[in-house]
């Protein structure tokens, strides 16, 4: 790897400039007006892929976005690993709140990234990241140093759903076929605390409308006697949760797996400051659920929160109307055992079930997707353990996330394999946010630390190391 590691030094800038470059497409795949600078975005990534050395490059299409798909087939004989990614970011809204254009990336130093960081939509979540395993495959090709066979499978559809992604791996599972699937889609504790995500919450995303009057009222008229979907839709979703911050609905927790208290007590060693914590969100007290740490709330916990919510004249000045109908989107972030199907249609009933007689209720189901855990006992896991310390200096501490990927749950029943979350971004880095940013720092320790992956894999699974 030695020369593999002088190749990435040697071409920081380059490898920093074509990342700015894929940054200033705007790829959202959530807004349809966006479609061309999406697929140009996966064309980027295609050449891109194919300038590093990839053989087989192509776009696969589907139903929706095409599918980045490529290989290098070193020796059958050897361990693949398959790298999964996605291209498409999510919505800049609201715009205003951004300090600098959200596709005109620029670099600042914070207090977090002394080195800099990136500022643009998609910097972190996962371009930045993504991009990370293509200039390290690179710099392995170009130096001859790539110990095992790769195959790149980068998507446009990870931030609506990853609805097609799942039909292409059982058509294609033949060509996907590997050993191991590495993912860079979460982050480290701290830049000089590095760990590995282990587990991960699923989702269940639904929309609901709540529909009154025929027309919008003349709220003086009206008012008082007509059911008003706003205020309705309000004390709806405000039931939706207790006095202790649990969830309301019947049967939410009813798979859900208890940690035991070792563990919990294991979990909470990790370094965490709860008074900085609130400081850097200018926040006066936490809200979750009682009885838990914020640790134990964003990672073994299951979640309601409202997205998004709308209705009525929301416009300059008053307009005093009774409105005719309100909206909502409400995510449910899942733990281990929760199936997001079974969660959804019980949150479904639910709903329409406290509804009052004088509205109507909708419910749409949207994506959903499991959780996941991932075991520290395995071949993979022991490789990405070693490769971080590498380049770390220090043994990475294996965490629970509290996002989803739902595409981790989908890959162990395809391909029957484990995968590695091996992601280098911070939570601090305002993924999904205003002012999204990824540190160089980041960027370049990912590219350093993924070609020791690759050797320290290869190795344990052929044997000659233990």
């Amino acid at each position: 790897m030695q020369h593999t590691q002088s190749y990435i030094n040697a071409n920081k800038e380059v490898f920093l400039e074509e990342l700015l470059a894929l940054l200033r497409i705007p790829s959202v795949s959530a807004d349809p007006a966006y479609a061309d600078d999406v697929r140009k975005t996966a064309q980027f990534v295609a050449d891109k892929l194919q300038d590093a050395g990839a053989d087989k490059v192509q776009l696969f299409e589907t139903a929706g976005y095409p599918i980045v798909y490529g290989e290098k087939m070193v020796d059958a004989s050897l361990p693949t690993i398959l790298i999964y990614g996605h291209y498409d970011v999510q919505p800049p809204d609201p715009v205003e709140l951004w300090d600098s254009p959200p596709f005109e990336p620029i670099i600042k130093k914070t207090k977090l990234h002394p080195d800099g960081a990136i500022f643009a939509r998609g910097a972190c979540d996962d371009k930045g990241q993504a991009y990370m395993h293509v200039k390290a495959f690179q710099a392995m090709m170009d130096k001859g140093e790539l110990p095992c066979n790769v195959k790149f499978m980068i998507e446009g559809e990870e931030e609506v759903g990853s609805e097609n992604l799942g039909i292409f791996c059982k058509e294609k599972a033949e060509m996907l076929a590997c050993d191991v699937v590495l993912l860079s889609d979460t982050s480290v504790i701290a830049n000089d605390i590095p760990s590995i995500t282990v587990g991960l919450r699923g989702l269940s995303y639904v929309e609901v409308e709540v529909v009154g009057p025929n027309k919008d009222l003349h709220s003086g008229v009206y008012g008082g006697a007509v059911g008003n979907p706003v205020n309705i839709l309000c004390e709806m979703i405000a039931s939706l949760k207790d006095e202790n911050n649990k969830i309301s609905i019947p049967g939410f927790y009813d798979d859900v797996v208890i940690v035991n208290e070792a563990d919990r007590a294991k979990m909470n060693e990790a370094p965490f400051s709860l008074e900085q914590y609130k400081e850097s969100l200018s926040v006066d007290s936490v809200h979750g659920e009682k009885g838990y740490t914020v640790l134990e709330q964003t990672s073994i916990r299951p979640t309601l929160d409202v997205n998004g919510i709308w209705g009525g004249y929301i416009g300059e000045g008053a307009k005093t109307v009774l409105p005719s109908k309100a909206n909502a989107k409400i995510s449910m972030r899942l733990v281990p055992n929760q199936d997001p199907d079974t969660i959804t249609a019980l949150f479904q009933s639910h709903f329409e079930s406290i509804a009052p007689e004088s509205v109507k209720v909708t419910v749409t189901p949207h994506h959903g997707g499991m959780p996941a855990v991932t075991p520290t006992d395995t071949l993979e896991y022991k490789a990405a353990a070693m490769a971080m310390k590498q380049t770390y200096g220090k043994d990475p501490i294996p965490q629970r996330g509290g996002g989803s990927i739902p595409i981790v749950a989908l890959f162990e029943e395809v391909f029957g394999v484990k995968s590695v979350l091996l992601g280098f971004g911070l939570n601090s880095d305002d993924i999904h946010s205003p002012n999204e940013h990824y540190g160089l720092f980041n960027y370049y320790r990912g590219i350093e630390t993924i070609p020791y992956f690759y050797q320290y894999y290869t190795d344990l699974k052929t044997g000659k190391i233990s």
